[in-house]
């Protein structure tokens, strides 16, 4: 959605490794806010954005108005599988049905073989190649790790509008994902948690949203790790002017 960082180009230059040509699309949708304040505030800086993608050697930037890409376009609400049901569902209501929407619009209009996603947003990736696999569409979904900040920060857009002080309250959200990844199944689920929701709430100015174990394939919050062999630690908080999620790996 442009404000461009370091994780969106790690996405081209891992395009560029795979395919002959690589095309960027840069679309503030509004149909995944359900805050029009937070549609108003979204970074948005196209000239700046347009220099990066040249600079990693991105071959073409799709940019297309509101008005272009809806042309003639009625929205679907799909089958999310259930994998709306909690964490950013809730607390989003119809976020997930704007993201495939425009997910959609944007292949019809580039036709990719592959389109590239990065982890940090992984209740969305998950959810798209739900969508992708039951809607038979053609493009290979390829999910990138989380790029993140020497302190472990998950680099987003949204950090541009944090100050000194809000940047530093905010990676502890990182640190809460790394304390459940250490204790995962070696303690409880309820003591791994514990762990992690004790440092974000030993930081005043982090308001936590939720912050959760999720089964792998279905994101439903887990209760004992059971045969897992590996869950997600989700964590969602208001820092300052802006609503930060992250998420980590936990493995067996």
């Amino acid at each position: 959605m442009g404000a461009l960082h370091e994780g969106h180009l790690d996405l081209v230059r891992r395009a560029k490794k795979a395919c002959d040509k690589v095309v960027c699309s840069i679309f503030v949708n509004p149909l995944q806010f359900n805050n029009p304040e937070d549609l108003a505030r979204y970074p948005q800086q196209p000239a700046e954005d347009q220099a990066l993608l040249e600079s990693v050697g991105c071959d073409a930037l799709f940019f297309p108005t509101k008005q272009d890409l809806f042309a003639g376009f009625t929205p679907t609400t799909y089958d999310l599988g259930g994998l709306d049901r909690h964490w950013e569902g809730p607390s989003r209501p119809g976020h997930f049905q704007g993201v495939v929407n425009v997910v959609e619009r944007l292949f019809f209009h580039v036709r990719p073989d592959a389109a590239y996603f990065g982890e940090k947003d992984r209740q969305q990736l998950a959810i798209v190649q739900f969508v992708a696999k039951n809607q038979h569409w053609p493009e290979r979904i390829a999910p990138c790790p989380t790029v993140r900040t020497a302190d472990g920060l998950a680099l987003s857009s949204r950090n541009l509008r944090l100050s000194d002080g809000e940047r530093g309250d905010a990676i502890v959200l990182s640190q809460a994902l790394l304390a459940t990844r250490s204790l995962a199944f070696k303690a409880s689920v309820n003591d791994t948690l514990a762990a992690g929701l004790g440092l974000l709430h030993a930081v005043p100015g982090v308001q936590v949203d939720y912050f959760g174990i999720a089964h792998p394939e279905t994101l439903e919050p887990l209760l004992d790790w059971g045969e897992l062999t590996e869950a997600i630690a989700l964590v969602a908080a208001q820092v300052g002017p802006v609503r930060l999620i992250d998420n980590m790996t936990l493995r067996r």
